[in-house]
């Protein structure tokens, strides 16, 4: 009788268990898409993904908008970016983003130190680069240029206040940058001041205490 009672005990225990895991893996296989890629705005929740002391805010239509505090100016308060806690070796990342008038930004990749990722990363630029001359000679400071030293091959941003779609891929030696859908970057990471940085590491957003707007921030992970 006791050895029955033990035993439908341990069965109802065990499918507990099983019921709570399954729930987890629901739970995160709803963060992907068909594709495989990871909604890093998933649930609401900023933090789920991401990690910043910055004032980075995620509203109830998945916008995430930074608005820099009073006082906070310039662009070496890096414990202020925007920081996804997993780490990318070869990836795929595709996200939308809007900037103010002269409005500046940057997407980090293969950030090895998160104390100097100036140094210790690479940077695909994010700017207002709709409202630079035509004659102004293209550098790695426009929409897309890849930071240190790889300026894009046209000036493809939208203007203030217009969203921008930007899709970075890395795999293995190679950077493409798309922008609103045309490539506008492609460069081996085996070049120049490139090759002396990390092959992996963490992946975020610049606060260069400017507003920014993101949304639909999805990152693939690619073998």
């Amino acid at each position: 009788m006791f050895r029955t009672i033990r035993s439908w005990t341990l069965l109802v225990a065990l499918g507990a268990v099983a019921l709570s895991l399954s729930g987890l893996t629901t739970v995160r296989s709803q963060d992907k898409d068909t594709n495989g890629g990871i909604d890093l705005l998933s649930g609401g929740d900023l933090s789920k993904h991401w990690f910043t002391e910055g004032n980075w805010k995620l509203d109830k239509d998945g916008v995430v908008q930074l608005v820099p505090r009073p006082g906070e100016k310039g662009w070496t308060r890096y414990n202020m970016y925007l920081w996804a806690k997993h780490q990318y070796t070869d990836f795929d990342a595709d996200f939308e983003y809007k900037v103010a008038k002269e409005g500046n930004s940057g997407f980090y990749f293969h950030v090895s130190d998160l104390k100097d990722p100036v140094k210790n990363g690479i940077e695909v630029q994010i700017y207002d680069s709709a409202s630079v001359s035509p004659k102004t000679k293209l550098n790695d400071h426009d929409s897309g240029g890849i930071i240190p030293g790889v300026p894009p091959t046209k000036r493809n941003a939208k203007p203030a206040g217009e969203w921008n779609h930007m899709q970075v891929t890395v795999k293995g030696k190679m950077v493409t940058v798309r922008l609103n859908g045309e490539v506008v970057n492609e460069v081996s990471l085996d070049q120049g001041q490139l090759k002396s940085r990390a092959p992996t590491g963490y992946i975020g957003f610049q606060d260069h205490g400017l507003p920014l707007w993101l949304r639909n921030i999805k990152v693939r992970e690619l073998k």
